[in-house]
Parts: C-alpha cells; sequence; structure tokens
C-alpha cells in the first residue's frame, strides 16, 4: 500500500501549537520559588545556611549560629524564623535549645546552591572563555604522540581518544584558557596512568567534592605533603569549577601544590584505579564500585569563608588527612601538626 504524507498545512493544524511561554516557569512555582530566594537574599541567612550545611551533625542551636555574625540571639532566631517560614529548615527543641537544620528534601539544592551557584557567582567577574577544541587540535595531536610513546601497550587511536575527552571534559569549566591545553596532557596522562596501574601498588586515595576547587584539592595537597609517592593521590569533582578558589591558593602555595592543582571532572577510571575513595560534599553523585573504602568527611567549604575559617578548615582536613595516613601507613612518620 503506497505511503501517504500529509502536507505542510495539514501537519501544521494537526500539531498542537505551544507558545514559547509553555515552556517557561509555571507561575504558581515561579512565586514559591521567588519567595525562597528573597528568605536567602541576605548575607547573613546565607551565611548561617552555609553552618548547617557544614555542620558534622547536620544541625545547630542557637547559641552556635549565633558565631557567624556579632548579632543578637534574638536577631538570629528572627532570621532563622524566616528561613523556616518558606521550607528551607527545619526545628526542634531540646531543653532550653532549639536546634535547627536543613529540611531533608531540600539538602540536595542547599548543597547545589552552596558549593557551586555561590562559588561560581563570586568568581563570575573573573571568568574567561576557554579556547575551542578545533584551535587545539594540533597540539592535541602532540600530546598524544608522547603519551602514546609513554605508554607503548596503549593503542596509539585510543590515546588520542583519552586526550580529546580530557581537554574536552576540562574546557566545559575551565577559566583559564592559557592552562588548558597543559592542564589537558597532565589530565590525560593521570587518566592512562590509573587504567595501567598494576596489582599490589601502594594505596592510591581519590578525593571528590563537588567542584573540586578547595576541600578535595586541599585534602589532596595535604596528604601528598606528608606522605610523598608512599601514596597516591587523586582529587575530583561531580561539577568542577573554572578553576580553584582564590581563597585556597595561598595554602596550596604553601604545600607547593598551587601550580600543579586545577579542577578536574570525576570519571570512572578514577573510582576505579582508587583504594580509598572520600567524598567531601558531592553525597551519591559518586560511583559506588565494589572493593574500596568509601568515607565522606563533612567539612566546611572554604570557597567563600573568611582567612581564618579557610585556615581553620584546612587544619580540619589535615587532621582527618593525618588519621588516614595513620590507618594507611602505621609506620609512616608525621610531622607535628
Amino acid at each position: 500500500m503506497p505511503t501517504t504524507h500529509a502536507s505542510p498545512a495539514t501537519a501544521a493544524r494537526s500539531t498542537p501549537w505551544t507558545s514559547p511561554a509553555d515552556h517557561a516557569m509555571g507561575a504558581d512555582a515561579a512565586v514559591h520559588v521567588a519567595g525562597t530566594l528573597k528568605a536567602l537574599g541576605d548575607p547573613l541567612r546565607l551565611r548561617m545556611l552555609s553552618l548547617l550545611a557544614a555542620s558534622p551533625t547536620g544541625e545547630a542551636c542557637v547559641c552556635d549560629l549565633a558565631t557567624v555574625a556579632e548579632v543578637s540571639q534574638p536577631t538570629v532566631s528572627h532570621h532563622l524564623k524566616l528561613l523556616k517560614e518558606v521550607g528551607l529548615l527545619t526545628s526542634e527543641r531540646r531543653g532550653t535549645w532549639v536546634y535547627y537544620r536543613v529540611q531533608p528534601a531540600l539538602r540536595g539544592a542547599v548543597t547545589t546552591l552552596l558549593d557551586s551557584f555561590a562559588p561560581a557567582a563570586a568568581d563570575a567577574a573573573d571568568a574567561v572563555p576557554p579556547a575551542g577544541l578545533t584551535d587545539a587540535e594540533d597540539a592535541l595531536a602532540r600530546i598524544a604522540r608522547r603519551l602514546a610513546s609513554a605508554f607503548p601497550d596503549r593503542d596509539p587511536g585510543a590515546v588520542l581518544s583519552v586526550v580529546r575527552e580530557s581537554y574536552t571534559g576540562l574546557a566545559r569549566s575551565s577559566a583559564v584558557a592559557s592552562q588548558l591545553v597543559g592542564n589537558a596532557e597532565r589530565f590525560a596522562r593521570q587518566r592512562l596512568t590509573d587504567t595501567a596501574r598494576p596489582a599490589g601498588a601502594g594505596p592510591q586515595v581519590l578525593f571528590v567534592c563537588v567542584a573540586n576547587a578547595g576541600r578535595s584539592q586541599l585534602a589532596a595537597a595535604l596528604l601528598r605533603h606528608h606522605a610523598g609517592d608512599a601514596v597516591t593521590v587523586r582529587s575530583a569533582g561531580s561539577a568542577p569549577a573554572a578553576d580553584v578558589h582564590a581563597a585556597v591558593r595561598p595554602l596550596l602555595a604553601e604545600l607547593g601544590a598551587d601550580g600543579e592543582a586545577f579542577p578536574k571532572p570525576l570519571t570512572d577510571d578514577a573510582v576505579r584505579a582508587a583504594d580509598v575513595v572520600i567524598t567531601m560534599g558531592c553525597g551519591d553523585t559518586c560511583p559506588v564500585l565494589p572493593g574500596k573504602r568509601y568515607e565522606d568527611w563533612v567539612v566546611g567549604d572554604p570557597a567563600l569563608a573568611s582567612d581564618t575559617g579557610v585556615r581553620a578548615i584546612r587544619d580540619e582536613i589535615d587532621r582527618r588527612v593525618r588519621a588516614l595516613l595513620a590507618d594507611l601507613l602505621p609506620d609512616l612518620t608525621l610531622p607535628a601538626a
């Protein structure tokens, strides 16, 4: 039976017409979301929310929250009431104190706000668009040839694919165009090394946070500083930032790691190669594979912290890194804290 085709006019009449406005957020949802964003439109409330999100127990009382600024407890209670009214917080009275925590259903959204959107908004003025893949093709081919020589057991075509994938993965978020090609080579070499990791090699630790621009970079630098080549260290982000946070760079420089630190996307290769996977804010974004040791370190985000706060976060990560090394390498002698 011959196939018949509707005329353009008939097809147009039979296809429901939709306005571009139909694809926008619904009016009721927009009212609700706008109210929530309005409640967050205060620096003190944002700081209190970040303290709650970073709390190891997931909660804090008014006396704890009052420490983020020189304001009275009644003022803190007023701001907390506003956050609770829009559904961001829940509370529970225990004796004379009221404890607050992020609404469980919104914890993922709050993490995205504090770990991805807030640092990106603060750094947006310094963002520089990266060079395009087409402009870098010759450079990537040269990198692939160098790496193919370093990994002779790998097919050269497969090495080139890893190089291109590494470049593309970094280019999606990188703000430092002048370093993009060089970082792509380092990232590709790391990935090829991980896939070729021999059995019986020393322990390998992977630190993962959302942006790979603060906590995970500090943890990796501290572990490398203390353990040297005795442990292989990697870091990655479930949603990598454009660059390492400015507040973190001085601390990385003190550890001799500033020049090699750049945000990298999380890959299955890195997880498979790791013996220990430590998440620092990405939650279940990290794939769970059998035979791995997983830990979750709840520490503050240094992206928007004060200088004193950043160093306090560094000290907390250092304490955890030392405890990890004492477990992985009990014979390793660590310098005094």
